[in-house]
């Protein structure tokens, strides 16, 4: 599925270019609720931190007419720059695919979108975090 950005890549791919890359970065665009009660990606082994950025603003979830730009300045605080490579997640990677989009069109040049995203698609029990995704990858998370 990819869009107008650099290219889809797994949690796994991401996880080993956020540890190998200076200049790279994950931009979490869930919801502040998801962040909290599903938990978030651990970044400490690769000395950084997820920039958490709604793409929808939770309860309307509406798009954050503001997302380019408060993106921008929390790429900017960690280090980055508009050459860095940027890894979007989101819960399956629907959200993150729009995200990296709209940040490739506003001029950053390395946008990716995480496929299967922090939990993936539901399984056969309509359980998330099991099939694919971040979680399933047995990648580094914490929950609450």
């Amino acid at each position: 599925m990819q869009g107008d950005y650099k290219a889809d890549v797994t949690p796994s791919d991401c996880w080993a270019r956020l540890k190998e890359t200076p200049n790279a970065f994950m931009v979490d665009v869930r919801t502040r609720p998801e962040w909290t009660f599903v938990g978030i990606a651990r970044l400490d082994e690769a000395g950084k931190q997820p920039i958490l950025a709604e793409w929808q603003v939770y309860p309307t979830m509406s798009i954050d007419p503001n997302f380019v730009s408060l993106t921008a300045e929390a790429i900017d605080r960690a280090g980055g720059d508009r050459d860095a490579e940027i890894y979007f997640l989101c819960r399956s990677g629907q959200r993150s695919a729009s995200a990296a989009a709209l940040m490739t069109a506003s001029g950053y040049a390395n946008c990716f979108n995480i496929s299967g995203g922090f939990e993936g698609p539901p399984d056969a029990e309509g359980h998330r975090g099991k099939s694919a995704g971040w979680k399933a990858e047995g990648l580094p998370w914490q929950q609450g």
